[in-house]
C-alpha cells in the first residue's frame, strides 16, 4: 500500500539516497569482462599434451545482451623430447567463430592444422631443454579475440624404440611399431615394355632393370613438374643407388657356365648388373605405401658401358689414353660402386671401390711396359693390386663377342699387346687408370654424361661425404680408401661455398666449380689425440720428380697415384677406412674402420689399438686381428672445413658383449647394441629433428665375424662429441706378442646406441637415406643368401618378407622402406 503524504522527504523505492562511489552492476559486468580479457591476453596457461593428450578446459557462464567474448584455455605445461609429435588442443566456451594456433617463441616449427583448435607439430632437435610457447586464439561474432598461451619444453632427442634382438632368421626384423616395404629388387624393370623379373636365370636386358648388390643410396625430392629438385618433397622423389657387385650364381639358369671363354650372354648380364640406378619413387599419402614408377622418364641405369667424361687435373693425361679414348678425356662407365655422396646442389657422387680385381694382367706384362718406356706404370699397378697373373674376377676379357668391332669385353684385359703402339692408344693397358675415381651424376637429367672428378684422387673410394656448407668457407669432402692399412682423405675445394649454388639449374657445372680444383689431404693421427691433414701437392713434402720411391711428374701423377703419394708423406695406416659421415650439428666427421685381419699386436697404435683372437660358436676357426672393427671420429681445429689440424677419438669398438671389457669390448656393449664390422654410416638430415641438435647416426654392418651369432644389422646412435671420454691403456696379445698402447675412447654409448634392424641370412646391410621429413627411411639389403647357389638356395628373401615363399625362390638384393605405423620420425 502506498500512502501519499505531502512534503514527505522519503518515498518507498522512488528516492536515490546512495551517494557513495560504488559502481552499478552493469559497470561491474563491463569492467569484469574487460579485466578478464586483459588478463587472458597475457596468460601463460602452459601447454599441450604429447602424443594426442588433451589440454584442460576452461568455462565462463557470464552473459549479457551483447556477443560474449569467447573463453579459451590452453591447459597445463608438459615436456617432451626432440622428434616427438606434440598435439596442441585448445578449448573454448562461448560462440567462437574462429580458432587457431601460432608460435610465440622458441625454435621455429611447422604447425599442422594451425587454423583449428587441435593442431600439432614435431618437436625440433635441441641440445638442452628448450621452451617453445604457442598461443591459442579464438574470436566471437563481433571479432573480439581471446588468447591463452601454452608452453612445451623440448629436451634433446632420445631413441624411441626397443632394441631388436640378434637373429639368424631369414627376414628383416624391425622394432614394434615399424613397418617394412620392399621397394626395388634385383631385376625389377625400369622402362615401359620390359617384362617382370622371372628370377630363374632367364632374364636379360639388365641395362633396363635393377642391378645387383644394392649399396650406397640418396633420395632427392622431386618437384611437381617432375623435372627439377624439390628438397622439401617427402612423398615423391628420385632414389639413386649403387649396384656394387653381383651374385652370379643366381643370375644364370644353372649358375656360371664352365669353360675357358665366358659366354657373351652371361657376361653382358653380369656387366650390366653393376653400376647405378636412378628411379622415381612415390608415396600415395602420408600413411600410404611406397612404390617406384616403372615408366618414369627420369629412370636410368648407369652401367660399366655408359659413356663418361673426365674432368679436373688428370683430364687428357697420357695414362688415360686407351683404344676407346685416344685423347684421354672420355671413358666407359663405373664399376664396383660402394658408398656415395649427396651434394647440396642435388647431384649424386658414386665411388669406385674394388675395381682392380676386374682386370686381367698377363704374365710378362711388366717387361713389355718397361721396354716401351712405361716402366713407372708397374709400380703404380702393383700398389693398386693389379699384379701379373691376375685373371680378372669374372673373366669378361675372354668373351668372343658376336660383334667383332665391340671392345666392351676386351677393355677388361689390362695387358700390353705386344707389337702395338706403346702409348696405350691401341689396347686397354691404361684402362685401370680410368677407374678408382669419384663420379658425379645429375639424376634430374637422364641425358647428361657422368663426370669423373679426378681432383679427388684415385684409390678404392668407399664414399665421398661433404661436410657442413657455410657461406664464404671452402667445403671439405671426406673419403676412405677401403683396404687393409690404407688411409683417410679430405679434399678441400678451392672455391668458398655460395648458398645460391644449391638452386642452380646447371648442376654438373656447379660440380665443376667445387670438385675440379682444390687440395687433397691425407690424415696422420698422433698418439696424443691430435692429427694433421698432409697436403698431396706436387713439389711439396717429397712429391717431386727426384723422389727415389716414385718420381712424380706433375700434380696429375700425384692424383693418379694417390696411394703412393700418401705412403711417402707417412700417413697413418688404418683398419679399412670405409664410410664417412658428418654430424650436421657439430661438423664432426665419423669414419667406420670395418676390420683388419693383418693388424697384429706388434703394429697396434693409438687410433687402431686392438689385435686379438675372436672365438666362434659355430665351429669355424677363430678370427685374428682387429676382427670386429671400430668407429673413429675427428673434430677439425676451429670447427672449420679448411683446417689442417684436428683432434680425434674412437666413438665405439665393435665387439661381442661377452668379450673382455678390459682389452676387447672397450665400449661396454651389451646384448642390445653389440655389433661387429661397421661399414655403412649416415646421419639424419638437418631438415628434420633426426639431424638437428643431437642428431641420430646410423651404423650398418658388413660382417663375417659375428655371423655365428647374428645376421648383419643396422644400429641407431645419438653420439656425443670428440673428447667426451678419456684415455685407456689397451693390451693386445696375439701370436705370442704382447703390446700395450694408450688410446682415446669416447664415453660409453650405453642406451644411446641401440640395434634397430637385423637382416636376412648371409646379407650385408648397406646404403641408407631418408625423406626430408625423416618419416621414411630407405635401407639396402645386399646379397642375401650369398653362400648358396641355384641348386642349393640359402635364402628366400625378399619373397618371404610378408609370408611363406616357395623354396625355389631365389634371393634378391633389394631396397626396403621403413616407416612408423603412427607416422612419426624413424628412430625417435
Amino acid at each position: 500500500m502506498t500512502v501519499s503524504i505531502a512534503n514527505l522527504a522519503y518515498d518507498d523505492g522512488d528516492i536515490d539516497t546512495n551517494v557513495s562511489a560504488n559502481p552499478h552492476i552493469d559497470e561491474l559486468i563491463a569492467s569484469r569482462y574487460s579485466r578478464r580479457q586483459t588478463l587472458r591476453g597475457g596468460l601463460s596457461a602452459m601447454t599441450a599434451a604429447v602424443f594426442g593428450g588433451m589440454l584442460l578446459t576452461g568455462c565462463d557462464d557470464d552473459d549479457d545482451n551483447g556477443p560474449d567474448p569467447v573463453t579459451v584455455d590452453a591447459g597445463s605445461a608438459v615436456a617432451t623430447s626432440a622428434g616427438r609429435l606434440v598435439t596442441l588442443t585448445g578449448t573454448t566456451v562461448g560462440g567462437a567463430t574462429g580458432t587457431g594456433w601460432s608460435q610465440v617463441s622458441g625454435p621455429s616449427v611447422t604447425i599442422a592444422n594451425a587454423a583449428t583448435s587441435t593442431a600439432s607439430f614435431t618437436a625440433p632437435g635441441v641440445t638442452t631443454a628448450t621452451p617453445l610457447v604457442f598461443r591459442f586464439s579464438a574470436t566471437n561474432s563481433a571479432g573480439t579475440a581471446s588468447t591463452a598461451d601454452a608452453t612445451v619444453t623440448v629436451s634433446p632427442a632420445v631413441l624411441g624404440f626397443t632394441a631388436v634382438p640378434k637373429s639368424l632368421a631369414d627376414v628383416v626384423a624391425v622394432p614394434d611399431g615399424y613397418a617394412v616395404t620392399v621397394l626395388y629388387r634385383l631385376g625389377d624393370p625400369i622402362a615401359s615394355g620390359v617384362a617382370a623379373y622371372a628370377n630363374n636365370g632367364t632374364d636379360t636386358n639388365f641395362a633396363q632393370r635393377a642391378g645387383d648388390h644394392h649399396d650406397g643410396m640418396s633420395y632427392f625430392g622431386l618437384s611437381a613438374s617432375a623435372s627439377t629438385p624439390d628438397p622439401t618433397n617427402s612423398s615423391r622423389g628420385l632414389l639413386v643407388m649403387n649396384h656394387e657387385n653381383i651374385s652370379e650364381q643366381y643370375l644364370h639358369v644353372n649358375g656360371v657356365t664352365a669353360g675357358s671363354a665366358r659366354l657373351e650372354s652371361e657376361a653382358i648380364k653380369e656387366i650390366e648388373s653393376h653400376g647405378v640406378s636412378v628411379i622415381e619413387v612415390s608415396r600415395t599419402s602420408a600413411s600410404g605405401t611406397w612404390s617406384y614408377n616403372q615408366s618414369s622418364a627420369l629412370n636410368r641405369r648407369v652401367t660399366p658401358n655408359t659413356p663418361v667424361s673426365f674432368s679436373g687435373p688428370v683430364r687428357g693425361n697420357a695414362v688415360l689414353r686407351t683404344r676407346y679414348s685416344t685423347d684421354g678425356t672420355a671413358g666407359r662407365g663405373t664399376i664396383n660402386n660402394c658408398a656415395n655422396g649427396t651434394m647440396p646442389w642435388h647431384t649424386y657422387l658414386t665411388c669406385e671401390e674394388n675395381w682392380a680385381g676386374y682386370f686381367r694382367r698377363a704374365s710378362g706384362d711388366a717387361a713389355l711396359r718397361t721396354a716401351g718406356g712405361r716402366g713407372k706404370e708397374n709400380a703404380s699397378l702393383t700398389r693398386y693390386g693389379i699384379r701379373e697373373g691376375n685373371a680378372g674376377n669374372y673373366g669378361w676379357s675372354t668373351v668372343v663377342p658376336a660383334d667383332t668391332t665391340s671392345t666392351i669385353y676386351a677393355r677388361w684385359n689390362a695387358s700390353v699387346i705386344a707389337g702395338t703402339v706403346t702409348d696405350g692408344t691401341t689396347d686397354f693397358s691404361h684402362e685401370p687408370f680410368q677407374l678408382g675415381w669419384v663420379v658425379e651424376i645429375d639424376p634430374f637429367d637422364p641425358a647428361s654424361t657422368p663426370r669423373k672428378r679426378t681432383a679427388l684422387g684415385r684409390m678404392n673410394h668407399e664414399g665421398c661425404e661433404i661436410g657442413r656448407t657455410i657461406a664464404g668457407v671452402k667445403p671439405a669432402f671426406y673419403m676412405g680408401d677401403d683396404a687393409q692399412n690404407e688411409y683417410l682423405y679430405k679434399f678441400v675445394s678451392a672455391t668458398p661455398w655460395s648458398a645460391a649454388d644449391a638452386t642452380a639449374t646447371n648442376r654438373l657445372a656447379i660440380g665443376d666449380k667445387y670438385l675440379d680444383a682444390g687440395t687433397l689431404y691425407v690424415a696422420k693421427m698422433n698418439a696424443d689425440g691430435s692429427g694433421q691433414w698432409l697436403p698431396l701437392v706436387f713439389g711439396q713434402n717429397g712429391l717431386t720428380s727426384s723422389n727415389a720411391t716414385y718420381a712424380f711428374a706433375d700434380q696429375a701423377d700425384v692424383l693418379v697415384n694417390t696411394r703412393l703419394a700418401a705412403d711417402i708423406l707417412g700417413a697413418t695406416k688404418m683398419d679399412r677406412p670405409e664410410w664417412t659421415a658428418v654430424n650436421p650439428a657439430t661438423g664432426e666427421m665419423y669414419v667406420t674402420l670395418t676390420n683388419n685381419s693383418s693388424r697384429t699386436a706388434a703394429n697396434v697404435d693409438a687410433p687402431n689399438p686392438r689385435a686379438y683372437t675372436d672365438p666362434k660358436v659355430d665351429g669355424r676357426s677363430a678370427g685374428n686381428g682387429n676382427v670386429n672393427g671400430h668407429v673413429i671420429r675427428l673434430r677439425e681445429a676451429g670447427d672449420t672445413s679448411e683446417a689442417t689440424a684436428f683432434a680425434w677419438d674412437i666413438y665405439a669398438f665393435g665387439a661381442g658383449s661377452d668379450l673382455s671389457p678390459t682389452n676387447i669390448n672397450l665400449s661396454g656393449l651389451d646384448a642390445t647394441n653389440d655389433f661387429s664390422s661397421p661399414d655403412g654410416l649416415w646421419f639424419g638430415l638437418n631438415s628434420n629433428a633426426t639431424g638437428q641438435g643431437t642428431p641420430v647416426m646410423w651404423i650398418e654392418t658388413d660382417d663375417g665375424a659375428y655371423t655365428d651369432v647374428t645376421n648383419c644389422m643396422l644400429l641407431a646412435a645419438i653420439p656425443g662429441t670428440v673428447g667426451d671420454g678419456g684415455t685407456r691403456a689397451v693390451t693386445s696379445t696375439l701370436g705370442g706378442v704382447t703390446n700395450t698402447v694408450t688410446t682415446r675412447i669416447g664415453k660409453a654409448p650405453g642406451t644411446t646406441l641401440r640395434r634397430f634392424l637385423v637382416g636376412p641370412k648371409q646379407c650385408e646391410i648397406t646404403g641408407i637415406h631418408s625423406t626430408p621429413d625423416g618419416r621414411s627411411l630407405f635401407v639396402n639389403i645386399q646379397h642375401p643368401g650369398e653362400g648358396g647357389n641355384a641348386s642349393a638356395i640359402s635364402s628366400n628373401w625378399p619373397a618371404n618378407q610378408t609370408g611363406t615363399a616357395a623354396p625355389t625362390s631365389r634371393p634378391r638384393s633389394a631396397t626396403i622402406v621403413i616407416t612408423r605405423t603412427d607416422g612419426g620420425l624413424v628412430g625417435l
